[in-house]
């Protein structure tokens, strides 16, 4: 049987990474890359890094408004659909180009998988939130992480055909890890808080980004902070100076930054992705939201949401300090469980 698979941003590389091997036991599978992501730091690197076979097809769409960009890919994402006449496709996380393969696939009566699925922030603000919502309710399988996910899509209806998997990204955490180890890439010493930002609430605003930077900027710690392309440009464009306790690298490579997490001491973050990422490397995690997708992680204790508006903001993170105890939240080997489920139910 054919699948297709459609990425086109970092974090859906890195669940690709290991599904990819397991489906490739099974399936015919062809990897269609809609362009979403094309730095290089963001896209060939970790298709470099996790030996994800180069994809099939791409189609170098980015940039734009959100309407736009989906449309472009639902233009490109159907003349490929019908050239290959796949059996089903697979759509991962919560992007433009999540909702675009979703769309497609339902418009042509193609069953479609949705890796990720059930994840609610409850903030209908976020375009990652209608791509989450529209792309559960337009698929035929739901593949949810947690048993959080699951309830959410219970809620909404979608039970039946919803199936709890565990997170694909443990498996790419594992292997990352693997290959840390036999490289011997732990060079950097520990005891830096890792930064990364570029929800558009926290960098579009220059008076904001300039705020956040100088609470930052007041932490008794050395910072690392690989910028996002389009905060730098913001930065940039309004001279938007950092004081020198923070350090401005280019993103960099999965393991690189895998490597860097393991290594930091607190990691401060807006990502969805990357604060499922640090539970999984126990590292503590401050979310500059006001709210999460990954509730596990808050109550767990590992986790905290910061407003960075608070007065407290340096004391909250500095004192920051997770439980001793951890759970194990994710699942394991599970892009097998999902193969598995797929040969079962497709």
């Amino acid at each position: 049987m054919k699948v297709l698979s459609i990425v086109g941003a970092r974090p859906q590389f890195v669940k690709l990474g290991p599904l990819s091997r397991e489906i490739r036991k099974s399936f015919d599978e062809k990897i269609i890359h809609t362009g979403q992501h094309f730095d290089e730091n963001m896209s060939k690197l970790i298709f470099d890094d996790l030996n994800i076979p180069k994809p099939d097809y791409y189609c170098d769409i980015h940039g734009g408004k959100h309407g736009e960009q989906t449309g472009r890919m639902m233009v490109e994402l159907e003349k490929i659909f019908l050239k290959e006449k796949s059996d089903f496709a697979i759509v991962f996380g919560d992007t433009n180009s999540t909702l675009a393969g979703s769309l497609v696939a339902a418009k042509l009566g193609i069953k479609s998988v949705h890796v990720e699925a059930g994840l609610r922030s409850f903030n209908r603000a976020m375009p990652e939130e209608i791509n989450r919502i529209v792309s559960d309710h337009t698929s035929d399988y739901l593949f949810a992480p947690t048993k959080t996910a699951i309830e959410n899509l219970g809620k909404e209806g979608l039970s039946d055909k919803a199936f709890l998997v565990g997170d694909i990204m443990m498996d790419s955490i594992e292997y990352a890890k693997r290959l840390i180890l036999a490289k011997n890439k732990n060079s950097v010493s520990k005891g830096f808080y890792l930064v990364t930002l570029h929800r558009p609430y926290n960098v579009d605003n220059p008076v904001k980004l300039r705020m956040i930077l100088q609470k930052l900027g007041k932490l008794e710690h050395k910072i690392i902070f690989p910028m996002h392309p389009r905060t730098k440009n913001i930065l940039v464009s309004n001279n938007i100076i950092v004081n020198s306790n923070i350090e401005i690298i280019e993103p960099v490579g999965y393991l690189d930054f895998i490597d860097l997490q393991l290594n930091s001491k607190k990691i401060i973050t807006d990502s969805g992705g990357i604060q499922k990422e640090a539970y999984m490397l126990k590292v503590p995690c401050l979310t500059l939201r006001s709210e999460t997708e990954w509730v596990e992680t808050i109550e767990s204790g590992w986790n905290r949401l910061v407003d960075v508006n608070n007065s407290d903001f340096v004391k909250t993170v500095s004192n920051f300090q997770p439980p001793d105890k951890y759970f194990e939240l994710f699942g394991k080997n599970v892009a097998d469980a999902m193969v598995n489920k797929m040969l079962e139910i497709i």
